[in-house]
């Protein structure tokens, strides 16, 4: 049923030899992980918008955070991103464009929400994003907080946000290639895009709740 775990199915094997049959577990079929309405999913591209996004931000405890950035396909070759930067409550997501002239009062969102002290980000992965948001909008993100570093059980390993959205919410949190390494520069993005960029924010938020609700689980 939708929404659901299915009931892992069960497959019998015969030897060659006539032995007796062997029960075979398959993998269990995850419910894919639930996003949001089109209505709770804002493009950030004026200074209305921008404020509007800050009041709501500004008043969370933790919000899921990500960056999206042009692929560059040749060696040696340093990329301009981020091109976008999302940012999730348990309501709503914001999407916001990151061009080479920003509007400057959604600069000035940015700087007010990732640099806040007090407001937990949550992502996966975050050296680079970090990193990618200082050097192109001379943004430090405060109290950020790495999931892959957060839930792993080794120190040389890091958990990613579809093994985690399994363990933790137990969805299946869909992860295209094709989608990853799309021109995140060009816009307005695609429904696919959106849906992607979303997600990722959303996810990390929701798993964090959940570690903080239930606590460590093993995640291999």
């Amino acid at each position: 049923m939708k929404g659901e775990r299915q009931q892992v199915q069960m497959q019998d094997a015969v030897s060659t030899d006539g032995a007796e049959k062997t029960a075979v577990a398959a993998e269990p079929v995850l419910p894919l992980f639930p996003g949001l309405a089109a209505s709770h999913i804002h493009v950030i591209t004026g200074a209305d918008q921008a404020e509007q996004a800050a009041q709501d931000l500004l008043q969370q405890a933790v919000i899921g955070f990500d960056t999206e950035t042009r692929p560059v396909f040749q060696r040696g070759v340093q990329h301009t991103g981020p091109h976008l930067i999302q940012l999730a409550t348990e309501t709503d997501a914001y999407l916001i464009p990151v061009k080479d002239q920003n509007d400057p009062a959604i600069v000035d969102m940015l700087a007010r929400v990732l640099a806040h002290p007090d407001i937990i980000k949550a992502g996966f992965g975050l050296s680079d994003d970090l990193r990618s948001v200082r050097r192109k909008l001379g943004i430090s993100v405060e109290n950020a907080l790495d999931l892959a570093r957060l839930l792993r059980e080794r120190k040389q390993s890091e958990v990613g946000a579809k093994k985690a959205s399994a363990v933790y919410l137990g969805v299946d949190l869909p992860k295209s290639k094709r989608i990853s390494t799309s021109d995140w520069s060009q816009f307005p993005l695609s429904e696919k895009q959106i849906q992607y960029a979303v997600n990722d924010a959303l996810s990390a938020l929701r798993i964090y709740l959940s570690w903080k609700r239930d606590g460590r689980k093993p995640v291999r």
